[in-house]
């Protein structure tokens, strides 16, 4: 009987230690594989590799930051709940909103103006993005390979808004509209020239453009590698169907001038309608690569 139990004993401590060895555990014991009920987040990891890149190039500009506002879905959140080892439910989130100044001072020192002058453009933009797929693993090492398909919607909207420092233009012949002087509307325009995208002598004030709506339907592809227990990073590529819409906006500007009748100079504000657009395509999405780091618990 005692023989027996030493043989047992021994038996499962070898069992044990097989497994140990196989790469699956740590030498805690700790699982590196994802099992049924876990759960996973993951980010980005390409900011996080150009950093411990550039600490071996001696670039002084490391930085992890990341353009996270645009027009495109990527830089979300990913999610995923593994209904067994080989099956998880993945799920995407991105909220961003962002804003941003550009202030331009204006050179008066070959005029009769005196003071400082400085107009202002601010622009701001959201995008809204969710998805949500299911994803298939293989293989029974520490490097996993993975398949499966997704759907993506993302909603986005943007608009720029001038504040300019002269409100005069000085006085014009009656019907007469002129462009407002000494001022820049940072579209490549100056004091005398027409404004580029209205034709007319005027300035812009705010630009509002159409919401836009985004749909993806994508099959991915990909490999992952566990660096340690319930930590990875991978390598993704995506194929498949890309569509978005973006309706019309609204352009706001204004000149100066003696309207027609009247006896003093006065703003003159029109609206002009932005048009819309619109875009499909089916193909890769991401040939440079996503790479994500994954965390699971």
């Amino acid at each position: 009987m005692m023989k027996k139990t030493v043989l047992f004993v021994a038996a499962a401590v070898l069992a044990s230690a097989t497994f140990a060895q196989d790469g699956l555990t740590s030498k805690k014991g700790e699982a590196y594989l994802p099992e049924a009920g876990d759960w996973a987040i993951g980010f980005d990891g390409t900011p996080f590799l150009d950093y411990a890149g550039n600490m071996f190039n001696g670039n002084t500009g490391n930085s992890v930051n990341a353009t996270w506002v645009g027009n495109t879905p990527e830089m979300t959140i990913v999610g995923k709940m593994f209904k067994d080892e080989s099956t998880a439910y993945r799920a995407k989130l991105r909220i961003g909103y962002g804003s941003s100044t550009i202030e331009n001072v204006i050179d008066t020192s070959t005029t009769t103006l005196t003071g400082e002058f400085t107009d202002k453009a601010k622009s701001s933009q959201m995008m809204i993005t969710l998805g949500g797929g299911l994803e298939k693993r293989k293989g029974n090492t520490r490097l996993q390979g993975y398949y499966g398909g997704e759907a993506l919607i993302s909603f986005g909207s943007s608009s720029v808004e001038h504040t300019f420092a002269d409100a005069s233009s000085g006085t014009t012949a009656a019907g007469d509209i002129r462009y407002a002087e000494y001022t820049d509307d940072f579209a490549n325009a100056t004091s005398t020239s027409q404004d580029p995208l209205t034709g007319e002598n005027e300035r812009t004030t705010k630009v509002t453009n159409g919401a836009t709506f985004g749909l993806q339907l994508r099959a991915f592809i990909g490999v992952e590698y566990f660096f340690a227990p319930k930590m990875s990073i991978s390598a993704e590529y995506g194929w498949g169907l890309m569509m978005s819409s973006t309706g019309t906006g609204e352009r706001d500007t204004e000149s100066y001038g003696i309207s027609t009748g009247a006896a003093a100079e006065s703003s003159i504000a029109r609206k002009h309608t932005v048009g819309g657009s619109s875009a499909f395509g089916i193909d890769t999405d991401n040939n440079g690569g996503q790479i994500t780091i994954m965390f699971h618990f």
